[in-house]
């Protein structure tokens, strides 16, 4: 049995802009996380915990990006829509896996800065580079047998509807309208995951950033409330943006699913996010400038 990706079949017309599209996008998203990688790693004045979870969330990043775009890629070039159940049972598993790592590392960042701010005079001592990683790989790794087990439980089921995926790639809310009969416990494992690995770490998250700003707001000087929420605003920023179209994705009941809606808001956190995400923590981060410029005009 195979499924078919309708994509954005749809649109006839636009096919060849389209791949253009996806293309440079993906390009973006590359080199820009790339460059990332290779700043964190190899200037001195990054070698700091912040800019190591940061280089993890741009590797992770061009993970995210590579279960999704290249399939999309194919399917407008080759006009071959069709994916077999194991193929897509795959791509839904590394899907959530890294969805799940991101929400995860985002609280991991989240955390860091909250020790940084609020507790700067023993930060070296508590984010050590022990435990630094221990939490990178923790996140890497802690939602694997869940999203596992529950890409098993979708597959699962029998499939009767139709074959036709009204998406760009294999995800729950289009998979689960193809199932015959009754999908409630199914929806009601996916809110539950939902809750414990993306709502959990976001609670996390805004725990972190009230007592960040409760901290910053007491700093005396105007310019020391500035430097320290500068160091926060670019995570923050990422945050809202990710966790906002996904659990707006996640958690709508099956009859409020629209295939419009839903490709919207998919190319939005699977796409869009992970292409600014670059910009956002370079532009907005005057270490991250200079090591650029250092990179680049070291000559």
């Amino acid at each position: 049995m195979q499924f078919v990706l309708l994509g954005f079949s749809d649109l006839p017309n636009l096919q060849g802009f389209l791949f253009t599209v996806f293309s440079v996008v993906y390009i973006i998203i590359l080199i820009g996380n790339f460059l990332i990688i290779v700043i964190t790693s190899m200037d001195p004045a990054l070698q700091k915990p912040m800019y190591f979870f940061l280089a993890n969330f741009s590797s992770l990043e061009i993970c995210y990006v590579s279960v999704t775009v290249p399939r999309i890629l194919f399917n407008i070039e080759m006009q071959d829509r069709s994916i077999s159940v194991m193929s897509c049972a795959v791509q839904l598993c590394f899907f959530l896996i890294f969805g799940t790592t991101e929400c995860l590392l985002l609280a991991v960042m989240s955390y860091d800065r909250y020790v940084a701010i609020c507790n700067p005079l023993h930060y070296i001592l508590i984010m050590n580079p022990t435990k630094c990683t221990h939490l990178a790989v923790s996140s890497w790794l802690g939602g694997i047998p869940v999203q596992i087990g529950q890409t098993c439980q979708i597959f699962s089921l029998h499939f009767c509807n139709s074959n036709q995926i009204d998406h760009f790639f294999c995800d729950i809310p289009p998979i689960l309208k193809l199932a015959c009969g009754d999908t409630s416990v199914q929806e009601l494992s996916v809110y539950v995951v939902v809750m414990v690995l993306a709502a959990l770490p976001f609670i996390l998250v805004l725990t972190s950033y009230s007592k960040i700003i409760a901290t910053i707001l007491r700093l005396p000087t105007a310019k020391g409330r500035a430097k320290a929420f500068s160091t926060c605003s670019s995570h923050l920023l990422v945050v809202v943006l990710f966790y906002g179209s996904a659990t707006v994705t996640y958690l709508r009941p099956k009859s409020m699913h629209s295939p419009g809606t839903d490709k919207l808001l998919s190319l939005f956190y699977t796409i869009v996010t992970p292409m600014f995400n670059p910009l956002i923590y370079s532009l907005r981060n005057k270490e991250v400038i200079d090591a650029l410029k250092r990179l680049f005009f070291k000559a």
